[in-house]
């Protein structure tokens, strides 16, 4: 799956003045980006290893499938559990929890024993995706000084997907030691094994950021630390600030807060309010455009349609790039052009991609044990698969995330994000289960049906999305 986070406003507004050591707030961010990172490097590693575990297995299309959609599993799991868990031991803690799941789901991944063992270990590695994918932008909010908050918050979403093109380089590395062979042996062990493996480094590393960055100031001052706040608030906001106005400004904030439930968001014709459907929708759209079939199976895809490994796994790679490029053009442009637009555009330029795509594919051919396809139709397919991540990237990448956090009423927000999430990772398992069956039948019609949802994606923006842009959160009915 790819993700973005939705800035949250400081209490009471306003700028900040400049932190004394503003480096060191950088610095803390990106440690806690971190978590982001590994969501991104081990949602994304999986796909060096596709063909290879199918091998070593000997499992068909369906079982295979589920071993790799395993890890959402956990996500979901994760995701829904970080949040009451950061409240009652704190922030930090959370991430040195995640940092040891995620190292220890490295080293299970990559000295499997059977096909069970493999897919346990991807869900323990989901459950620390789901809570970093939780207590990293939460923590990013809560120790940003209000004037960099935004900025700051950006850094989940460049980790992620700079770790989903670091596993692919890496991947690519590996695969050139073992002589382009995913089985190939280099240490006594498949190049598989190593790929997912290597997330060890990673993982240990956000586990030892943790160590030497500080307690979120709001979970300090929940549990009446209000003296250890203060420091922090001092240390990231600043020494010219009213340390006990802010310590004041918080605890009011975290007293008028309304903890929404799920009883909040019932009410509409079809058993929820209609703002919720919507959050649903945009959830579920940005995943059955197939987005996530590119970073679990694009490897396999194209080995599928007769690239060789090694230059599967490049153009992996180079997809990575290309999302991370997108992902900066949305960024600049969301606030400048607006959230329907950008998705507009998104989905127009998807649709196309996805459907030169379709017809690239369906001259997919076997001759004599041998797949191929024409030359024109691959270089067709290969420029049209980075211009639907292009596309995708510069807009519902982000924008989706964009919306969910802005458009819902203050009352039912925190518990309508947790549905729209609990959906996003829903259609994610859908896609990622069924593409591999879908591309056995045919793989062509498997890209109709992504091209489909990408077009009926149109109409539900123009007619259902609400626009956001330069809204006040407190507009939003």
């Amino acid at each position: 799956m790819t993700s973005s986070t939705a800035q949250t406003p400081a209490p009471g507004g306003g700028s900040s003045p400049r932190p004394d050591h503003l480096g060191h707030v950088i610095f803390i961010a990106a440690a806690a980006a971190m978590g982001g990172f590994l969501f991104g490097y081990d949602s994304s590693v999986i796909n060096g290893a596709v063909v290879a575990i199918r091998e070593r297995f000997d499992v068909g299309s369906e079982v295979l499938a589920q071993v790799i959609a395993a890890a959402l599993i956990g996500c979901a799991f994760g995701a829904a559990t970080a949040g009451r868990l950061a409240d009652r031991i704190g922030r930090i803690r959370c991430m040195q929890i995640a940092a040891v799941l995620f190292t220890a789901s490295a080293i299970g991944s990559a000295l499997p024993f059977a096909l069970w063992d493999l897919a346990m270990w991807r869900v323990i590695g989901g459950f620390g995706i789901g809570m970093a994918s939780v207590i990293g932008p939460a923590y990013i909010a809560e120790v940003s000084p209000p004037a960099y908050r935004g900025r700051l918050a950006s850094f989940q979403q460049a980790a992620i997907v700079i770790g989903i093109a670091v596993s692919q380089l890496v991947n690519w590395a590996i695969l050139n030691l073992a002589d382009g062979d995913q089985r190939g042996e280099i240490g006594g062990l498949e190049a598989w094994q190593w790929m997912l493996g290597v997330m060890v480094v990673p993982a240990v590393l956000y586990g030892l950021m943790s160590f030497v960055i500080p307690e979120s100031p709001r979970f300090l001052i929940s549990v009446g630390r209000n003296d250890e706040a203060r420091k922090v608030l001092s240390e990231v906001e600043g020494s010219k600030v009213d340390l006990d106005g802010r310590v004041h400004e918080i605890e009011l904030a975290m007293h008028s807060e309304h903890k929404s439930t799920f009883k909040d968001l019932l009410g509409g014709r079809f058993g929820l309010l209609p703002i919720v459907w919507v959050g649903i929708g945009l959830s579920v759209f940005q995943q059955l455009v197939g987005i996530n079939v590119i970073f679990y199976y694009s490897s396999s895809l194209w080995q599928s349609v007769g690239i060789d490994p090694s230059s599967s796994f490049l153009y992996s790679f180079t997809t990575s790039i290309i999302n991370i490029v997108g992902t900066v053009i949305a960024m600049i442009f969301v606030d400048r052009v607006g959230r329907k637009p950008l998705a507009l555009i998104g989905s127009a330029g998807m649709a196309v991609s996805l459907g030169l795509c379709a017809w690239a594919f369906s001259y997919k051919s076997e001759v004599a044990g041998e797949i191929s396809i024409p030359e024109v139709q691959g270089t067709v397919a290969l420029i049209a698969a980075h211009s639907f991540v292009l596309f995708f990237a510069l807009s519902w990448g982000v924008v989706v995330w964009v919306l969910l956090g802005e458009m819902f009423p203050n009352r039912i927000r925190a518990a309508a994000l947790g549905v729209a999430a609990a959906a996003q990772w829903v259609a994610n398992w859908v896609v990622t289960v069924t593409f591999p069956t879908l591309s056995d039948w045919n793989l062509s019609g498997a890209y109709v049906i992504y091209t489909f949802f990408a077009l009926l994606s149109i109409p539900f923006i123009l007619k259902w999305v609400p626009e956001t842009k330069g809204k006040a959160l407190e507009e939003m009915g």
